[in-house]
Formats: structure tokens, sequence, C-alpha cells
């Protein structure tokens, strides 16, 4: 054996007895230990890190040079926090407040200088994203775990927190004041009700509206406390504080509500009073009051369920017996192989508050009837197997639920739904329970009446809204109008289809009225945009002008009904073509875009459409207890913040990616 050192690459010699072994007198040794792995291998560990190196394979033995550079190179990230650690005290204590070089502290993924605001700031964010109490701050567990991340936190107080939900909050609320300042178009609100388990109650006020880039946007305004929620003066006064807090007196456009609220309480003159006078309300207020898609398919769905109770009580139950055990679920598995029941869907339990999943354990379970009717006979532990009568008014029931669950479906799959899409699904439910209610067979005719009295008040109520949010779509203009009312009216559809086209005309007539916002001599808009350009041509240009000058032109909405329609592509994008076409229809583009943002749905994204009581929700007890000013900073911040890029930054702007 060579008398080499540690630093020698290979020793291929045969290593000494154990007692006879040279002790180690590397100062790399400080810092790792000696591993034995299978093989009769070793590997080196590093103490801090723990991070393990090749050191020992049979015979063969490393060197210990990868190891020193893991060590003094600055390889071992726990060696390199240390030491940026201690450059920041030594900062600090010097009174010299430069951090450490960029690319150091990019490397190693810790902060150089523990900023204690800061801290307090994200605490905030967290606590309103996660909807976390804010006395979790006091509570012993977090407290010693925040505290372990960072020894130099100093733990804070309920009320430290809640100035800082509520300094955030207005800081949010401000940045969102400045962007609406200047926005292009009006606003539409919906008005959502919160009960609590006192006589209290809270109205939420969101808004929705098209920017200049012609992207939509929903944001909630405020979330006011309120003795009586359902009240005509709690609501006008809600909305009248809230448009006069915002400076959008003279910007309100419509207003979405459920079907439990009265219209004449959005007509009262205790409203008319909060708004401006120069907040004409467009085509005479006709399209001043909306109600909610999202909740009339809700209310039918529901009582339509309500309708068998007592059959879905009985199916429920059997889909619990089955499931009581892996042997029952075996057996009954085993029953409908021999009945040949091909069935891809599995028997679930449903949520009772959310009526889609009623309806697909309906779906599951009428596929299995004859399984549950066998199980009725062989096992003597079961005999709640629904009759024959029941499973034809369970098929039936399904038919027409898959009616509104298709509907829910298709407004739920859109990101960010613009008013034109829900005139489609609305006009498709009426036809369908239309022909229902002339069936012969008593039992569908039944159901179908008790839907179509309540569809039909709502179509009758919203239809024209309807109507012409759909005439905004370059795909379908009046035509689709046209072609759904003489399926819906027959002979009569004349009368209704001149009553779209009159609206739509006198609407726009309301707007030839405004002044047109300045338009810019050129504006990018891409390869499809027909904006002038400096291309040495401007004497052709004033050419042109005067010849139109001197010919009539028809009215731009006349000028776009008659165009041809826009093929229908998939992945339309019809705020993208109002943005590239606004030059041509400098009226009309505004028109559209205020009707495109009426939000006929209430239900925001991320919420799910089928949710029961979708416009009345209630307050838990901890929220309950706050203070409302705080309650409205919670919910409000939380949804502003949403919209941010990272939780991690502070906010800089309370609209991300909306140009006013």
């Amino acid at each position: 054996m060579t008398g080499g050192n540690d630093n020698e690459p290979v020793d291929t010699e045969t290593p000494l007895p154990t007692a006879r072994r040279r002790r180690k007198k590397s100062s790399v040794w400080e810092h790792f230990t000696i591993e034995e792995v299978s093989g009769g291998c070793t590997q080196a560990c590093c103490k801090l890190c723990k991070q393990t190196f090749a050191y020992r394979s049979g015979s063969k033995r490393a060197g210990t040079s990868h190891l020193k550079r893991h060590i003094t190179l600055g390889s071992c990230p726990k060696i390199k926090y240390q030491k940026e650690l201690a450059l920041a005290s030594v900062a600090k204590s010097d009174g010299d407040t430069l951090d450490p070089p960029k690319r150091r502290y990019r490397s190693s993924g810790f902060p150089s200088v523990f900023d204690q605001d800061q801290s307090y700031v994200n605490l905030a964010k967290m606590s309103i994203v996660h909807e976390y109490p804010l006395d979790m701050v006091e509570h012993p567990a977090f407290v010693a775990f925040a505290q372990s991340l960072q020894p130099q936190f100093k733990t804070v107080d309920v009320s430290t927190i809640e100035g800082e939900v509520l300094s955030l909050y207005q800081k949010e609320k401000q940045n969102l004041m400045q962007a609406f300042v200047t926005m292009p178009g009006r606003i539409s609100l919906t008005i959502g009700l919160w009960t609590t388990s006192q006589t209290l109650g809270y109205i939420c006020l969101t808004g929705q509206l098209i920017d200049s880039n012609w992207k939509l946007h929903r944001r909630m305004l405020s979330f006011m406390m309120v003795s009586s929620p359902c009240s005509e003066n709690a609501l006008s006064d809600a909305i009248g504080v809230t448009l006069s807090d915002w400076n959008m007196k003279s910007k309100l456009f419509a207003i979405t509500l459920d079907n439990n609220c009265s219209s004449h309480v959005i007509y009262s003159a205790n409203l008319r009073d909060h708004l401006s006078d120069r907040n004409m309300l467009m085509l005479k207020g006709q399209l001043f009051v909306v109600r909610c898609y999202a909740n009339i398919l809700n209310v039918i769905a529901e009582d339509v369920i309500a309708s068998i109770h007592g059959i879905i009580y009985n199916i429920r139950e059997g889909i619990k017996f089955v499931k009581a055990s892996p042997a029952r679920e075996e057996k009954f598995a085993e029953i409908a192989l021999q009945l040949e029941i091909l069935s891809t869907n599995a028997l679930s339990l449903d949520v009772t508050t959310q009526w889609n999943t009623t309806y697909l354990m309906l779906v599951a379970a009428l596929e299995y009837k004859w399984a549950f009717n066998f199980l009725e006979t062989c096992d003597d532990n079961y005999n709640e197997a629904p009759s024959a009568d029941d499973w034809m008014k369970v098929e039936v029931v399904c038919t027409y639920l898959k009616l509104l669950y298709d509907s829910a479906n298709v407004v739920m799959a859109t990101a960010d739904p613009t008013a034109n899409i829900f005139f489609h699904e609305a006009w498709k439910v009426l036809v369908e329970l239309n022909g229902a209610t002339l069936s012969e067979d008593t039992m569908v005719s039944g159901i179908a009446k008790e839907m179509h009295e309540k569809f039909d008040k709502y179509w009758k109520d919203c239809s024209l809204i309807l109507a012409l949010a759909v005439v905004m779509d370059p795909r379908f203009k009046m035509k689709l109008v046209e072609f759904s009312f003489s399926k819906i009216y027959g002979a009569d559809s004349a009368r209704y289809v001149k009553l779209v086209n009159d609206s739509i005309h006198e609407l726009y007539l309301d707007y030839v009225a405004q002044p047109l916002p300045l338009t810019p001599a050129y504006v990018d808009q891409g390869e499809d945009s027909n904006v002038p350009r400096a291309d040495g041509l401007q004497d052709f240009d004033m050419y042109v002008s005067e010849l139109s000058v001197n010919q009539p032109s028809k009215p731009e909405i006349d000028q776009y009904l008659e165009e041809s329609l826009v093929p229908r592509i998939q992945d339309f994008d019809i705020l993208n073509w109002w943005k590239l076409n606004y030059l041509k229809y400098p009226t009309l583009s505004k028109m559209a875009r205020d009707v495109l943002a009426i939000p006929v749905s209430m239900v925001s994204t991320g919420c799910s459409i089928f949710s029961s009581g979708t416009g009345s929700r209630v307050l838990d007890e901890y929220r309950s207890s706050l203070r409302p000013k705080t309650v409205e900073a919670l919910f409000c911040a939380k949804d502003w913040l949403q919209y941010l890029p990272t939780m991690v930054e502070p906010p800089s702007t309370a609209i991300v990616g909306m140009e006013i």
C-alpha cells in the first residue's frame, strides 16, 4: 500500500484491518460522516444538508476533493444560508443596508433580511384568501410554528391582523377605483343575499363590465350589513350607497336578481333618488332588471326532484344498503352480471344541496333497476326497491332534468360567459317544455307543465334581453331570433320578431344620442384591423372621406344586420370580434359592450351553478361575530386578490390585465 494522502483520487490497494486503519486527518471529516450501504460500499453524508456522496465501493475509494468543493465553494445550501445571515447581521450592525449580491440571493432561495412588516401583510393575505379565522394568530401552535420558521418574527394579536386586513382592503379598493374612473362603458350589478343566525343580513353587490381591451371583468364592490336584506329600502339603499361610493351613479346599466327578489323593489322611487340625472335608463328601463338564469334552472330542478322525494329516498337507501359492505357490493355486482346489465355508471350517493348529483345518482340507479328488484327477492334485509311505476316516474324526471343539466353545463363550461350565450340555451329548453306539455302521457305532461309554468315566466321577463344580446353576436344577429321564434310562437312569430327588431333599433338610437369618445388615429389591432396607416395616401383618405360625406350612409345597426353572418367556428371570441370592428361600428360597439356585459347568471367563475339557494347563502357563526366593516374587507379583498398574479409579492394594482 502506498503512503498517499486523502486527496488521492483512487486507492486500489486492499484496506488494512480495522485495528491498523489510519485515523482520518483531513478537515473535511468535520463536516461529513461515513455511512455503510449495501454491497460493502460506504458513502459520505454532509452533516448539515444531509446530501450524500460516493466514498468507497468494494476495494476502491474515492478521494475527498469533491467533498471539499461541497464545503468550501458554497455548494452546501445550509452553509451558504448561514454565511448570508452572518453577512446581513454584520451589515445591520454597521448601518449598511446593502443586500448580498443578487446572483447569490437567487441561487440560495433564502431572503437576506427578514421583513417583519411584509410578514404581517402576507399573514393578512393568507387569512383573507384561505378564510382562516383572524384569532388564529394568537393560537399557541401557530405562534410556535411561525417562530420555528423565523425566530425574529414577532407575534401579533387579533386587532393588529384585523388592521392589516382593513389596510390591504383600502389599498386594493383605491387601485380599483382609479381603474374604474375612465372605464369606457357602463357597469351592471348582481345582488346576492346573505343571512345570519341573527336577525341581520348582508347584501353583496358585484359589478361586471368590459374594459377598453374588450375583456370581461367581474369584481365585488360591497358586502353591506342590513337589518332586513329583502326589504325595499334595504336593497335600494345598498345599491345607492355602493354606486355613490364607487362614483358610478351615472354608469349603471342593468341589475341582475335571483327569482326571489321583486322587480318593484328595484324600480322603487327610493332607488331612483340615488341615481344621477345623467344615468338614463336605456330602452326606457326594459333592460334594467335581469333574472338569473342559473337560479331559474335550480328552482325548477329542485321542484321536480321534490315531486318524487319519496322515490328518491328509497333509491338513496338502496344505494346505502349496497355500499354498506364489500360483500353486499360484490353480491350486487354478481346480480348485475347475471342480468347482463352492462353499465359504465357506478352507483353513487348524492349531495342533497347539489341537484346535479341527485340527477346523476338517479341516472345510474335507473340502469340497475332490475338488479335492485332482484336483490329484494333474494335478500330479506332489503325491501325498499321502487315499484315499476316509480321507476317510470324516475325515467321521466331524468329526461327533463337532463335538459336543465345540459343547459347548465354549457353555461358553466364558459370561463367568462357573455350575455349572448344564454339565448340559445333558454329557447331550446322552452321549445322542449312546450312540446312535453302536449304529451298524451299524463305523467310526462304533468311534470312538464309544472316546469313550463316557471320557465315560461322567466322567458317572458327576460326574452327581450336575451334576444338583444344574441343579436350582438355576428354569427347569429336577427337570424337566430327569427328561427327560434318560429319554433316557439308558430304563426304568431312575426309579431315577436318585430318587437326585438324595433327594440334593437330604439336602443341604438339611445346610443347615437350620446357623444362618441375620441378615436385614436392609429391603433395596433393586428392584421385583421382596418385602421388607417401612415402610408403616404393621406390625399386618397381625404377623397374617400369627401365621398362618404356627399353620399348618405346607412346607420351602423342596419349595416351590421344586413352583412353576412360570421362563420360559426370553434372557439369564436365575440369580444375580440368587436375589438377588431369597433372603428367600423363606433356607436354600435358601445352598445355591444354594455349589452354583452350584462351578467345573465349570478354564479361566479369557480362556483357551482347547481347549488341550491343560488341567491341566498348563510354566513357562518365566526364571521357573523366580526365587525361589519371587517366582514366586508374579508369578502371584497378575497375577491380582488384572486386576480393578482402572485400571493408572494405585494399587490401593485387591483385589476391585473384590465385596460380601462
